[in-house]
């Protein structure tokens, strides 16, 4: 019998919070977020990471490493609510700490689940780096996002784009519009009650293979 990580305690906290995002309702609840929330989420990204790593990686971190606080950064932030309505994580052999380096993120709230990959946050030199690895690779490139399995899934790999391009770069631009791009990542959203049902970490590994050759193409560009 098919294992379910999520009860539907998982979505009812995040609903409540939802109507009650303090810290002091929070508090009053935290023994529910650890049980329903925390503890679930946490056993369930260990799972996907040990899956992954049968299918032939190699990542050497916990759960713990890969999966954001639950508390929204609010200094720089007109919304001061203290609490996210959702838990993700960020898997790869960086974790968290670097959201560059593409991995497996996955995003559960009680609206919706967001699975992708690739590279988000990337310096003047990344950027460079996998514009030149682009500009001598483009056939694969396109290849890989043009598969049937990844535009079915995430549609295309998206980004905000400088106007702006040195000559070299300019020259593709034409018959590879995506050189132009700030970040090279996918994603997904698909319905949140799937995440209750069994077969969940199945349909998070068809989605990570979907996106493997993606995040393994701007790994070795930045390399």
């Amino acid at each position: 019998m098919a294992t379910t990580y999520f009860q539907n305690g998982y979505m009812t906290f995040f609903k409540n919070l939802a109507q009650n995002n303090s810290s002091n309702w929070f508090n009053e609840n935290r023994r529910t977020y650890e049980n329903e929330v925390k503890i679930p989420f946490n056993e369930f990204i260990e799972h996907i990471i040990s899956l992954i790593n049968k299918d032939g990686e190699n990542i050497e971190i916990k759960a713990a490493d890969t999966i954001f606080r639950i508390n929204r950064d609010i200094r720089f932030s007109k919304d001061k609510t203290p609490y996210k309505l959702h838990m993700s994580a960020n898997i790869s052999s960086m974790g968290k700490k670097n959201k560059t380096y593409p991995g497996l993120y996955l995003q559960v709230s009680p609206e919706e689940i967001m699975i992708g990959g690739g590279a988000y946050e990337l310096e003047k030199d990344e950027i460079n780096k996998i514009r030149n690895y682009i500009l001598n690779h483009h056939k694969e490139f396109k290849k890989i996002y043009s598969d049937k399995t990844f535009e079915s899934l995430f549609g295309d790999v998206r980004g905000e784009s400088n106007k702006k391009l040195n000559p070299e770069h300019k020259a593709l631009e034409a018959t590879e519009p995506l050189i132009a791009n700030k970040q090279f990542y996918y994603m997904a959203t698909i319905d949140a009650d799937v995440a209750t049902k069994p077969g969940f970490d199945k349909l998070i590994m068809k989605y990570y293979k979907a996106g493997k050759k993606m995040n393994e193409f701007l790994i070795k560009a930045m390399k």
